[in-house]
């Protein structure tokens, strides 16, 4: 645990103890600030008094008395309207603030040595966060991986000069990080996503390009009209961008036929070949890759460190995760493709593809897939969504109302059994999945459970 000392003596509330609020908490306590907590769901309160972590409704304290509100991420600071908690800070002037600033307070205090990558996309940086830190290690490096990837960025090991943190941040972390300082910020892709949470594409794009805006080293992608103005503008305050891209630069990293170049006005520096790793397929991983080699190079990794990385990564669970194959059948498990933007990716890296897609729709649909229609055999749509899906598909892919995810198995591997030549079974449900499991992770579990049960299955990996 990171104690959070910058915060000794201060009044702090903290609202939301679900995920990364109760680690939040137990390094605020730990660090010796005055804090009172409180959520929504009385068991979390009671979770919380038992750790002897002093908890009350934050409604009847004296906020004019408070330094600091810690927000939970999962808590609306803004749309579609501000908590009850955040009404209460703003009216009597309190700042509202998360864990990954706090994270960055105590690492500018106590280490400030360290290097700090930090890592934001509406797609792909978990993958980048990964492959980042994955590289490092294998180059000997001492790492410590956390944030939006799973682990609180406050349940990291003690700071130090020496460690190397590698953080991914969600748009709502970075919107409580108003300081947010990294070494090296990454901002991958934007596209829309979490309107609800913040009004505009245009004031998510704002949050977003606060993570490069301080950093030392700004990585920025170039293949979108959102992240190219963000370079631009930089550029333009003087700052120094370093942009990635899959295609060629004057400046910068780029990916072309599964190689990694360093263009430098007119120079070319083969860094890494992607070509044969099955855990960098596509073009989405492509500039993943690219990102992550621009982030390693930056910190002094050769590219023979890099090269080693990129072979031995081995890619993460539910992003085009390859379960196994039956016969010539291949089982795909890309459950964190949760809006048509991250579907895309996953169905422009294969043909024939069994796609069972569905689940809490998001604005737009599946409209924007269109045109890789042609290469899906058959959809199995399961659902809320099954109906829009289905309207969207209309006459120019065939498919089934499954309704639910073993159906949807069930019959797409039959149907891809039957198939002329290598077939694709795909969970890429270019949906949330709040209407039948709790998340993302969940309902990957749950596909690959389903894959496992068929016969004659080869796991990945397996012989």
């Amino acid at each position: 645990m990171i104690p959070v000392t910058t915060r000794k003596g201060q009044r702090i509330a903290l609202f939301g103890l679900g995920g990364s609020g109760m680690v939040t908490a137990e390094a605020l306590v730990a660090g010796g600030a005055e804090l009172i907590v409180f959520d929504d769901n009385p068991q979390k309160v009671e979770e919380a008094s038992s750790k002897g972590i002093p908890a009350c409704d934050l409604r009847e304290i004296d906020f004019s008395k408070v330094d600091a509100l810690v927000l939970s991420p999962g808590v609306p600071l803004t749309h579609p309207k501000p908590h009850w908690s955040v009404d209460l800070a703003n009216a009597h002037g309190v700042p509202i603030i998360g864990d990954v600033a706090l994270f960055a307070d105590e690492r500018r205090t106590h280490a400030p040595q360290s290097q700090f990558i930090a890592i934001t996309g509406t797609n792909g940086k978990s993958t980048t966060t990964a492959l980042i830190s994955h590289i490092l290690s294998n180059a000997g490096r001492n790492v410590q991986m956390g944030g939006n990837i799973g682990r609180a960025v406050l349940s990291l090991d003690a700071l130090a000069d020496d460690k190397t943190y590698v953080v991914e941040c969600s748009s709502y972390q970075i919107d409580l990080a108003p300081g947010l300082d990294p070494s090296i910020g990454v901002l991958l892709n934007l596209a829309p996503d979490h309107l609800d949470r913040h009004g505009t594409m245009e004031q998510y794009a704002r949050i977003k390009s606060r993570l490069v805006a301080k950093s030392n080293v700004a990585i920025i992608g170039n293949d979108d009209k959102h992240c190219s103005r963000i370079s631009d503008q930089l550029e333009e305050t003087g700052k120094s961008v370093t942009r990635i891209s899959n295609g060629k630069l004057v400046s910068g990293y780029g990916s072309l036929d599964n190689q990694i170049i360093h263009f430098n006005s007119g120079d070319e520096e083969f860094i890494a070949n992607l070509h044969g790793i099955a855990t960098l397929r596509g073009r989405h991983n492509a500039q993943n890759a690219t990102a992550a080699i621009a982030a390693c190079r930056s910190v002094g990794l050769s590219v023979e460190e890099i090269q080693a990385g990129l072979n031995s990564f081995p890619g993460l669970a539910h992003r085009m995760e390859i379960v196994g194959n039956v016969d010539d059948v291949l089982f795909v498990n890309d459950s964190k493709g949760t809006n048509a933007d991250a579907a895309a990716m996953a169905l422009g890296s294969f043909e024939n593809i069994h796609w069972i897609a569905g689940g809490l729709p998001k604005e737009g649909g599946i409209e924007s897939l269109r045109p890789f229609f042609g290469r899906i055999r058959k959809a199995y749509l399961i659902g809320e969504a099954a109906p829009e899906f289905s309207a969207t598909l209309g006459n120019e892919v065939a498919f089934e109302i499954s309704q639910t995810l073993d159906v949807a198995v069930k019959n797409a591997s039959v149907d891809a059994g039957q198939s002329d030549g290598k077939a694709v079974v795909m969970l890429s449900p270019a949906c949330a999945s709040f209407d039948q499991f709790p998340n993302f992770e969940i309902r990957g579990d749950a596909f690959r459970a389903e894959v496992e049960k068929l016969e004659n299955l080869i796991p990945y990996g397996g012989s």
